[in-house]
């Protein structure tokens, strides 16, 4: 009976495993298709021959190489910030004793339930009137500001999982609250830190309305916009679209797929002993 049972959770399993599989296996597949197949009825259409000028579409025409940089340099530069600034508050909110503090750890737990694009309008206004439109810092900034309520909860759950005796102990030999935070909280919250970093990396990596809207300039443009590039007024380059599609999720699988476990630990440890 027990055999059974495994059999049956097993097949229940891969079908789960199948589905969620699936858009990246379709995606794939039409990415190597000629945009005159695209309408057709078959769900699943592999191509005698592949169209690999797809691919070459991409990288060429798409200006994938220029906008990977751009990504991967707001998203490289957000991703220190939110760790930084999480971790800094994190440790303020669960190991300083100060007034208010509970004020403004809910002030900043409010961001959580707030949409980011809800801000879309009041943060163009103030970076035009900055200065900060067309800019790196236009999208640097409200990625931050968006990834750093999220952030400081996870850590300030992980945290209380950690004794204060430990601290109170590097306070006995002398250590500052610089080495404190730095040295000592710092590789004891790896999980709950890699678990921030990849989250705010997926976010960043295929965020594309406040791009837009604060990015005019081309180079300035992240790698949402190459899949734009094969967007007519009349007809699209529905294969070059794919492939562009194809390219930018490598990365972010690549990502999850190595850190997978630690940021199951990170999200447990945060939810469970927080």
């Amino acid at each position: 009976m027990k055999t059974k049972q495994k059999t049956v959770l097993w097949i229940l399993f891969l079908l789960v495993a199948f589905a969620q599989l699936f858009p990246l296996i379709w995606l794939v597949d039409f990415s190597f298709v000629d945009s005159n197949d695209f309408f057709s009825s078959v769900i699943l259409k592999w191509p005698s021959e592949p169209q690999w000028i797809n691919y070459f579409n991409a990288w060429v025409d798409g200006k994938f190489p220029q906008y990977l940089f751009n990504s991967v340099l707001v998203s490289g530069v957000t991703i220190i910030l939110t760790v930084f600034l999480s971790l800094s508050l994190g440790y303020a909110f669960t190991r300083m004793k100060w007034k208010l503090r509970s004020f403004f750890f809910t002030i900043i737990l409010l961001g959580i339930m707030i949409p980011v694009h809800a801000t879309l309008l009041p943060n163009f206004a103030i970076f035009k009137s900055l200065g900060l439109t067309n800019s790196y810092l236009g999208l640097i900034l409200p990625y931050t500001a968006v990834s750093v309520p999220l952030g400081t909860f996870i850590l300030s759950g992980f945290l209380r999982s950690i004794p204060a005796a430990i601290e109170e102990s590097a306070i006995m030999d002398g250590c500052s609250i610089y080495r404190i935070v730095f040295q000592i909280i710092l590789p004891l919250t790896m999980p709950a830190l890699v678990t921030i970093a990849v989250t705010t990396f997926l976010n960043c990596w295929n965020e594309f309305i406040m791009a837009s809207t604060f990015l005019s300039k081309d180079t300035l443009k992240t790698l949402p916009f190459s899949v734009m590039n094969f967007a007519g007024q009349y007809s699209s380059d529905y294969g070059s679209q794919f492939a562009v599609m194809v390219l930018t999720s490598i990365p972010a699988i690549i990502i999850y797929a190595l850190f997978n476990e630690q940021i199951t630990k990170g999200v447990t440890a945060g939810a469970v002993k927080g």
